[in-house]
């Protein structure tokens, strides 16, 4: 893009060309290292709250797994090591409910990360991608159309459908 101004002095005009700056998907890439920024330089801010959203929710979830683990963990090896137990509303469980309790909430807090790293690579994606398309053109002239038509064979003639794409 060029952006050509003129300038208009009392003795002389002067023809000045500045290059505009173009938009990059890379840099947006790299702006949303920092969860939104990437979103903000593609001029898309209102996306900002749902990653916040997003990465919220997981954090709360990977914060009340691992919570909930560790108390069974705990009362795991309390149990194991001094054959009672610690915690009183799950004293009627058997030491292998417990067990299976651990594992299933080590098992979601795994899970969690694991959705955090995708909410995380959703976000570069999505600013890569915004950046390629920040300046795509999108107007009437741009237009797609699915018409029927017939193709002729040695056999005969057979109906096709076949796409027709106008730029």
């Amino acid at each position: 893009m060029l952006c050509v101004s003129i300038i208009l002095n009392s003795q002389f005009s002067i023809l000045n060309t500045v290059k505009a700056q173009e938009h990059s998907a890379m840099t947006a890439m790299a702006w949303s290292i920092v969860p939104g920024g990437g979103q903000i330089y593609n001029h898309q801010a209102w996306k900002v709250p749902i990653v916040y959203g997003a990465f919220a929710a997981t954090g709360y979830f990977i914060y009340y797994n691992y919570q909930k683990m560790a108390m069974f963990r705990d009362e795991y090896l309390y149990r194991v090591n001094n054959g009672s137990a610690s915690l009183v509303d799950y004293a009627s469980y058997p030491n292998s409910s417990i067990y299976s309790l651990y594992n299933s909430y080590n098992r979601d807090f795994q899970l969690s990360i694991i959705i955090a790293v995708g909410i995380y690579a959703l976000n570069m994606v999505d600013a890569y991608v915004f950046g390629h398309l920040f300046d795509f053109r999108i107007d009437d002239e741009l237009s797609m159309s699915v018409l029927p038509s017939a193709a002729t064979t040695p056999g005969g003639l057979y109906p096709t459908v076949g796409l027709q794409f106008s730029f």
